[in-house]
């Protein structure tokens, strides 16, 4: 017999063989359905009754109960013969299964840790049988006749499609039920749910409103979608109002909860808020989370974000105090990942569950399996940023740093790069730092791109400077704590520290402002950028730092503190040197050398002071008494190599620097360069013509050259060896100057600038990297044999300034000889005044040298030889009274010179007699020179005068042409005013007696129309004059009248007071009546044209 369903209540009823009923309660059902089971059977109920009663079982949460009856009750039709009745069962029973995939994992983790599944049916089984269950439903529909369609069909096939990723289909079936039913509630959320799968997150928002509309009480809620699209939106507020409704609605939802927690979390992010509202809010985000966790333990993504809060909290290990059945001592945080990665359903969702697994392994030290979910993450999502930085992490532990940097750099490169500040920085400082087995050329590339990368960092950093502040979130926070990471700027400082200070000086400010804001300010950052500004000559500054960093530095105390203490008190006695503060100076390395007598660089600059102050004894005997501690200091000895060479002791330094190469190190390239120079400088002072002589000569710079090749095989990069070469090639020691002849001097020149040229190759490289005078002052040289004057004053003017700042009396006399040749060539006398002030100066910082003093006394003769072989045209009186003057003064300096007692004098002194007798000669001849002089400026200053007296008489002539056609133009202006104010005068006149006529007509044209009405009144009747032809007259007299108007409208007072006096044209005339004969006589034709407009009187004319 058939069950029925009792409408009025929850309940059925199912009637039995007889007239028995028995009613079954929906609102008490036994968990256990085998009672009701056997009733059914037994009663034959229909499929109704059935799905029923396992959809009120589902309902309450019986799905195994709800499963059971299912299969029962497609039994029993089966054995009753009504298989066509059993499609919607089987529909039922792939509802079943999709409902247990929902609570089921995607996958099982076979070596899970903490959240072990193992046996546990995974969502594709569930999804396999469900379709296999509506597949026999259609084939029992199909067997039956009833055909395979059907709403409830639809809606179990969409929803199947939809749980299995089959986007396409699934709207298909959901728009097949909803052309039939347009307000099926299960299609539109379906529906709904695929455009927001497709971000048609209007078209979404407007399904699920309507869903809202036909059914408020509908579950699932359709307010937590419209919440989610509102989101999507950027309609924060109406979202979370979305969200806070369905938990009134549905207090035990728990998606409302895990949403809201998240808007929370979010909003203690935001920068606008204070730190109370901050962490109330946290607070606040943290329940929801963890009631939505507790009220589905299935939810991947409420076990990701409460395993995130664990992460956060960094208390790998809590206790976990919900109401579970897991136990409270687990790792809660692995094992909430591990559900994540289990039972996610999303690739976003599956990445976070991995990388958090990987997150708190790697916390504990399990890098195996940490690297694991690594690899899981970013083979799931490539570019995802936390995954690849915790991978590269991972490699560095490893000590795979070039997997670790193709690993950064594959995350920011193309395709689709990754902005990340933090992994940019970490790529930057790992090609920084240094690897074993790259080659020197790789390592100054990776050093280039690590330059790139930070200042990419940088620039990323100054963008999130400038968001607004309701714009904060984690992204622009870390990138804070980026932009104060004390280390990164460090980094950057040692990248640029060769290359561009002032980007290392930024950097380290950046360093120091970190430090000063976290309270412990770190003396060497004060003591680098006080390095810095020494270098930059801002002293002041420096000193200021140098004394901050050595207060810094003694607050700190223990080893470390007096490690800086040292060097800082170092470089502050260095300052005091450069500011010429030579007793403070002394004080410094005293008290250096007191506390550690052991430091050799406070006792060599000891004794450099000494030896700048002309002390070279004392400077000596502690040079002594340093090497006699410290022998083999090389550096220390490189500075008495030094030291010896400065003051001509080139044997004792040969010897010296012999016994280091030999004794200490043979690959020292100091000693090299100091041995290789002083072998060149014995081989080219050697001037003894013997063939035996010119033979060691020759020796000996071979040996010079063949030293400073080796010291470049020892240092490729040592720009003193290379100089050495360059000097050897310009000067061609080799050659010409070991003694080899020449065939003639033409081949002798060439050869000249030929190795000049080879030379100045090799100096514009070495300028690069050595920062010396000396190059410039060599770079001249090389000019100078090339006879190209200009760029080799250039360059020793460089030398000069830059870096000797004028007190070299080696690079003032090559100034002068430099000038001295440029003079000569070019004749020129200003360019030899140049070349004697140079000399002049030279002799101001060496007054005792007399061959200074030789060198003046003949630029000052010569310059007097060049002015008097030059015309009077090119020279003046004053040039040549101020060049007698000064050859005069040469006459006494040369017989001063030449009278010289001195046995040794660094010049000829017969040359010098020879010069004085010159003079004398050349000097008779100067009262000639400036008789012709004054001759000649005297007549070309009255060819000057006469020239200008021409000018200035002209210039009168032009002057006063100018006045008279001024005065011309004048008196035409007063004509031309004259004759308008004549012609507006007669204006004036006409425009009156027009007025005048214009009266006058007016009066006879009333007297005539008088006249003419007492004709007509008189005569009485019109046909007497029938015969005799009809006057124009009127229409003549109304043209004259307004001739007469349009005259007294012609000219008016503002006419004639404004407008200039114009022609006149042709009036028209004014008919009168004693004109009429004349107008009889006057053609027809001309009247009618003078008309404007045509009157009453024209109807007669025709």
């Amino acid at each position: 017999m058939d069950g029925v369903v009792n409408g009025s209540g929850r309940s059925i009823d199912i009637e039995l063989g007889g007239q028995e009923v028995i009613t079954i309660d929906l609102c008490d059902l036994d968990p256990n359905p085998e009672d009701v089971l056997e009733l059914l059977k037994e009663g034959q109920c229909k499929v109704s009754v059935w799905t029923r009663l396992a959809s009120e079982y589902w309902r309450r949460g019986y799905l195994e109960a709800a499963e059971t009856i299912a299969h029962a009750a497609i039994e029993s039709l089966t054995t009753n013969g009504a298989t066509a009745s059993s499609p919607p069962v089987y529909a039922l029973l792939a509802n079943l299964q999709l409902a247990h995939a929902r609570r089921a994992p995607k996958v099982v983790l076979t070596d899970a840790r903490e959240d072990r599944l193992d046996g546990t049916r995974t969502k594709e089984d569930y999804y396999r049988e469900a379709a296999q269950y509506l597949n026999a439903g259609e084939r029992a529909a199909a067997e039956g006749g009833e055909g395979v369609g059907g709403t409830l069909a639809f809606l179990t096939r969409g929803i199947h499609q939809l749980a299995t990723r089959s986007m396409d289909d699934a709207l298909r079936s959901f728009e097949g039920v909803l052309a039939e039913k347009p307000t099926n509630i299960v299609a539109l959320l379906g529906k709904a749910r695929i455009m927001y799968a497709r971000r048609n997150y209007p078209q979404a928002l407007k399904l699920l409103q309507q869903v809202l509309q036909l059914n408020p009480s509908c579950i699932p809620d359709p307010r937590i979608g419209i919440g989610l699209c509102l989101w999507a939106m950027d309609h924060k507020a109406k979202a979370r109002a979305a969200w806070q409704r369905s938990l009134e609605v549905n207090p035990s939802e728990w998606s409302a909860q895990l949403l809201l927690g998240l808007e929370s979390i979010n909003a203690s992010k935001t920068g606008n808020l204070s730190e109370e509202e901050r962490a109330q809010s946290f607070l606040m985000g943290t329940k929801y989370i963890e009631a939505a966790f507790k009220a589905n333990q299935k939810s991947a993504a409420a076990a990701n974000a409460l395993c995130e809060l664990f992460l956060r909290k960094s208390n790998l290990k809590r206790v976990w105090l919900l109401h579970c059945a897991y136990p409270r001592s687990i790792n809660n945080a692995l094992k909430l990942a591990e559900r994540t990665v289990q039972f996610a359903d999303t690739l976003t969702l599956l990445t976070e569950g991995n990388l958090r697994a990987a997150r708190v392994l790697h916390a504990e030290d399990l890098l195996m399996d940490a690297t694991k979910f690594y690899t899981s993450a970013t083979e799931g999502q490539p570019k995802h940023v936390l995954g690849a930085i915790g991978m590269a992490q991972i490699q560095m532990h490893n000590d795979e740093i070039p997997a670790a940097i193709h690993t950064l750099d594959t995350l920011i490169q193309p395709p689709n790069p990754q902005r990340s500040v933090e992994a940019t920085v970490m790529l930057a400082s790992l090609r920084a730092h240094p690897r074993p087995g790259v080659s020197s050329s790789d390592a100054a590339q990776e050093k280039v791109r690590a330059r790139e990368l930070f200042d990419r960092a940088t620039k990323m950093l100054e963008h999130d400077d400038t968001r607004p502040n309701g714009n904060a979130n984690v992204a622009t926070r870390a990138a804070a704590a980026t932009a104060d990471d004390l280390e990164m700027h460090l980094e950057v400082a040692r990248l640029w520290q060769e290359e561009q200070p002032e980007r290392t000086a930024r950097a380290l400010r950046e360093a120091l402002r970190i430090s000063e804001a976290s309270g412990q300010i770190d003396p060497r950052l004060l003591n680098n950028l006080g390095a810095l500004q020494h270098m930059d000559c801002h002293l002041d500054m420096a000193q200021s730092m140098y004394e901050a960093a050595l207060t810094k530095a003694a607050s700190i105390g223990g080893s470390s503190g007096e490690a800086m203490s040292t060097s800082i008190l170092y470089n502050l006695a260095r300052l005091y040197e450069d500011k010429e503060d030579l007793v403070m100076a002394k004080e410094a390395y005293d008290k250096l050398l007191t506390r550690h007598p052991e430091y050799v660089d406070a006792r060599i600059r000891q004794a450099h002071m000494l030896a700048n102050l002309n002390q070279v004894n004392d400077a000596h005997e502690i040079l002594k008494h340093a090497l006699t501690a410290h022998t083999s200091n090389l550096n220390l000895r490189a500075y008495y190599t030094s030291f010896l060479i400065q003051n001509n002791q080139l044997k004792v330094a040969k010897d010296f620097v012999y016994a280091t190469l030999k004794d200490y190190e043979r690959s020292d390239v100091y000693s090299l360069c100091a041995a290789a120079l002083i072998m060149y400088n014995q081989s080219r002072e050697n001037r003894d013509p013997n063939p035996k002589a010119l033979e060691e000569r020759k020796r000996g710079f071979q040996r010079a050259v063949e030293t400073y090749q080796k010291a470049l095989q020892f240092d490729p990069l040592c720009a003193v060896a290379a100089q050495g070469l360059a000097i050897a090639t310009a000067e061609d020691a080799l050659g010409a100057l070991s003694g080899v002849t020449v065939a003639s001097i033409m081949e002798e020149t060439q050869l000249r600038i030929k190795n000049a040229r080879d030379a100045l190759d090799v100096f514009a490289k070495i300028r690069e990297s050595l920062n010396d005078g000396c190059v410039y002052v060599n770079i001249g040289h090389c000019y100078y044999a090339r006879d190209e004057f200009d760029r080799a004053i250039e360059s020793y003017e460089t030398a000069s300034t830059r870096y000797y700042y004028g007190h070299n009396t080696s690079v003032l006399l090559y100034l002068c000889r430099s000038w001295y040749a440029k003079a000569s060539k070019e004749q020129s006398f200003p360019a030899m005044n140049t070349a004697l002030k140079y000399a002049q100066m030279a002799l101001h910082l060496q007054p005792s040298d007399k061959a200074t003093i030789y060198n003046i006394a003949m630029i000052q003769q010569k310059a007097t030889e060049l002015l008097f072989e030059l015309p009077p045209s090119k020279r003046s009186l004053r040039d040549l009274e101020v060049a007698i003057g000064q050859a005069t003064h040469a006459q006494r300096v040369f017989g001063s010179l030449a009278a010289d007692p001195s046995s040794s004098v660094p010049y000829n002194k017969e040359v010098a007699d020879q010069r004085r007798k010159y003079g004398e000669i050349m000097l008779r001849r100067g009262d000639e020179h400036l008789t012709s002089q004054r001759a000649f400026e005297a007549e070309a200053q009255a060819r000057l005068d006469a020239a200008r007296q021409r000018r200035q008489d002209e210039k009168m002539r032009l002057e006063a042409a100018e006045r008279a056609k001024m005065e011309e133009l004048r008196h035409q202006a007063e004509k031309l005013a004259e004759e308008r104010r004549i012609a507006r005068e007669q204006a004036l006149e006409w425009t009156r007696e027009i007025q005048v006529e214009s009266e006058e007509e007016r009066e006879r044209k009333a007297k005539r129309a008088s006249k003419k009405v007492k004709t007509e009144v008189e005569s009485g009747d019109e046909a007497v004059n029938a015969g005799e032809p009809k006057k124009k007259r009127k229409g003549k007299l109304k043209k004259a009248n307004d001739q007469g108007e349009e005259n007294e409208q012609l000219f008016s007072d503002e006419d004639i007071d404004n407008k200039p006096t114009k022609k006149r044209g042709a009036k028209k005339r004014v008919v009168r009546d004693d004109d009429e004969q004349e107008a009889g006589n006057v053609p027809r034709k001309k009247q009618y044209k003078s008309k404007e407009y045509i009157s009453d009187t024209d109807d007669e004319m025709t």
